[in-house]
């Protein structure tokens, strides 16, 4: 048996979780897995705020975590026992049970992943399923079009980062990106390709966005709701599309966020808003990381990463995506993992 570190569910928040919310456990773990199963040891793990909605036990497009039981999501390692000969000792995977620094889990269950196509790390962020979103958000749920001016809010995020660049590469006229702070706006301009840049702290959201795209837009990419989503429908030009990827504004909310007031100015506009799950785009994943790759491996696609380091500072890292701490993917690096 090996002794693994893992992060459970102690209790549901209400409101703003805190870090009382969760709990630190040691466990043993088997060496010997079952037929068909693997033992990996976790390197790395992704937070992601759409995890906070599955804290509360509602409903929703997928299962609730568990009270008292470890949290999961998206993680890569190295596997250390197996009991599977299509995926052998040694090799790297990624697979879905982070918050646990060894992971005992059904082979068919894990991806083996080519490190030598791209760090580990990457296939969490930009190779992985925030990369993957931003990928289907503009080129399926909201398809941006050549000389189309594209709006993304949280531009500095992990899915943000990446969604203003791809923008670009599929002829958009101008890219203007949404973000909280002069560091983080500065980040849009002069790393990720941004045209221009919002600082949604300083003035009116609506009055910042006719100041960047006094013609309006044609594509918002949404990942915070609010006052972003009621911006970027005054803003959305006939035939406008919008993908609604996430509403990070109110994942915290104890009662229920009111919509935006203007939705008819959508129908005048012939405008469509659009949801969207990564969960039904996951036949993009070759083609998007056949694309983006080789764009990683020379620069030309340009990606950061906030890590924080331990198993026990996992809800740290998740608490601070849940406010805006990061630039890029957040990370948490568990054991061993190369940056």
């Amino acid at each position: 048996m090996t002794a693994s570190r893992e992060i459970r569910l102690a209790a549901r928040p209400v409101g703003e979780p805190t870090a009382a919310d969760f709990e630190l456990v040691t466990t043993d773990v088997s060496e010997q897995p079952g037929e068909g199963r693997i033992v990996v040891r976790n390197t790395w793990m992704s937070v992601d705020p759409y995890m906070r909605g599955r804290m509360d036990d509602v409903p929703s497009y997928i299962p609730p975590f568990e009270l008292g039981a470890p949290l999961d999501g998206s993680a890569v390692g190295e596997v250390v026992a197996s009991n599977a000969p299509e995926v052998p000792v040694g090799a790297t995977v990624s697979h879905f049970l982070g918050w646990r620094e060894y992971a005992v889990l059904d082979a068919a269950a894990a991806t083996v992943i080519d490190t030598t196509l791209a760090p580990a790390a990457a296939y969490l962020g930009p190779l992985g399923t925030t990369g993957l979103t931003a990928y289907a958000a503009l080129t399926r749920t909201a398809p941006v079009r050549e000389g189309d001016v594209v709006f993304v809010s949280a531009a500095a995020g992990a899915v943000g980062s990446v969604a203003g660049q791809i923008a670009r590469e599929l002829g958009a006229s101008r890219v203007i990106g949404s973000a909280g702070g002069p560091a983080k706006t500065k980040k849009l301009l002069d790393t990720f390709g941004y045209d221009a840049a919002i600082d949604y702290r300083e003035g009116a959201l609506s009055e910042q966005l006719a100041q960047a795209a006094p013609d309006g837009v044609d594509v918002y990419l949404d990942s915070v709701g609010g006052d972003h989503l009621r911006a970027a429908i005054g803003a959305i030009r006939p035939g406008g599309r919008i993908a609604l990827v996430g509403a990070i504004s109110t994942y915290n909310s104890t009662t229920p966020p009111p919509g935006p007031d203007n939705l008819f100015h959508a129908a005048k506009q012939e405008a469509t808003l659009r949801g969207m799950l990564v969960t039904s785009h996951l036949d993009l994943f070759p083609e998007w990381i056949g694309r983006a790759a080789p764009l990683l491996a020379d620069g030309t696609l340009r990606t950061e990463q906030t890590v924080v380091e331990g198993i026990e500072k996992a809800p740290d890292a998740f608490l601070g995506a849940l406010r805006g701490a990061n630039t890029g993917k957040m990370l948490v690096r568990i054991a061993g993992g190369a940056a």
